[in-house]
């Protein structure tokens, strides 16, 4: 079981950096942060972009994993976005993992652009067209792709991405169709969902699981696909205890997970939570897993 933390983007860089040393340090696999333009209660407070911060965050490690949790196309576009994305990987030597997302219809990145939200069907033909455009970009030397959404005319993709074919995608799909769409280009899946009481929450994620397990035996037999649990959707938040931790990660690892993600406590608000439960979990689970 791989175990990754997320570092929202609200830090001035002079007290980022400590955080993305210390999830190396501390044994995490991989490091994300969030890719909008403001974030739910946090948008009226500090926040940076992601690709800048992951870049940054590049240079001051050596080892974990980096990427986005979840890049979405409510305010990306595929060929420009590419670019980022091959940059993000030569400066990391390999190291970036793109989560990415359909994207909500309502929220702040498409509120402050002035966009009207999305119905969910569009919604789905857009995330379509903006993953299977990704993936022609960061694959193939040149693109063309006329498409609803978004288009690229002859565009170039060299050098190419250390990783090959290209960097993973993480898939952010909780429907029949985006799982769809994860089984065919993701090397990940991750999931999310919502509940009244943690118990209903895990057994939401166990049907998620079947459904996954269904549209990925229908759609790409023998296919094996990375499974990524996003535990702080549930009505607890994982860093609550060591304890609450440790358990959350054995049922994770009961229903197939291969990876989960937790978040750096904040001092208040959402995700409120100890520094030291973490420096806990990083010392007494992260090592025995």
């Amino acid at each position: 079981m791989r175990v990754g933390i997320v570092i929202l983007p609200e830090y001035r860089w002079l007290l980022a950096e400590p955080r993305w040393r210390a999830a190396e340090t501390y044994g995490f696999d991989s490091a994300w942060t969030y890719d909008h333009l403001g974030w739910r209660t946090l948008v009226d407070g500090p926040w940076f972009d992601a690709v800048p911060t992951l870049t940054a965050a590049a240079m001051v490690t050596r080892r974990i994993r980096l990427g986005t949790m979840v890049a979405s196309p409510n305010f990306r576009q595929p060929v420009p976005f590419a670019r980022s994305l091959l940059t993000l990987d030569d400066v990391s030597n390999g190291r970036i993992t793109l989560g990415i997302g359909a994207g909500v219809g309502q929220g702040y990145d498409t509120e402050v652009l002035g966009h009207e939200p999305l119905p969910p069907r569009a919604q789905a033909d857009r995330f379509t067209e903006f993953v299977e455009q990704l993936d022609a970009l960061l694959t193939n030397e040149r693109t063309t792709a006329r498409g609803e959404y978004f288009s690229a005319v002859e565009a170039r993709t060299a050098p190419g991405c250390v990783q090959h074919p290209r960097l993973p995608f993480v898939i952010a799909a909780n429907g029949p169709r985006t799982m769809r769409l994860a089984a065919r280009h993701g090397q990940g899946w991750v999931t999310y969902c919502a509940a009244d009481t943690v118990d209903q929450w895990w057994a939401a994620v166990a049907e998620r699981v079947r459904r996954f397990d269904d549209v990925l035996a229908e759609t790409a037999p023998g296919r094996t696909v990375d499974r990524h649990l996003s535990l702080d959707s549930a009505p607890t938040f994982s860093l609550t205890s060591v304890e609450y931790f440790r358990d959350a990660l054995g049922r994770a690892a009961e229903l197939g997970f291969t990876d989960v993600t937790t978040h750096w406590p904040r001092e208040d608000g959402v995700y409120a939570g100890r520094l030291s439960v973490l420096e806990r979990v990083a010392a007494d689970v992260l090592p025995y897993r």
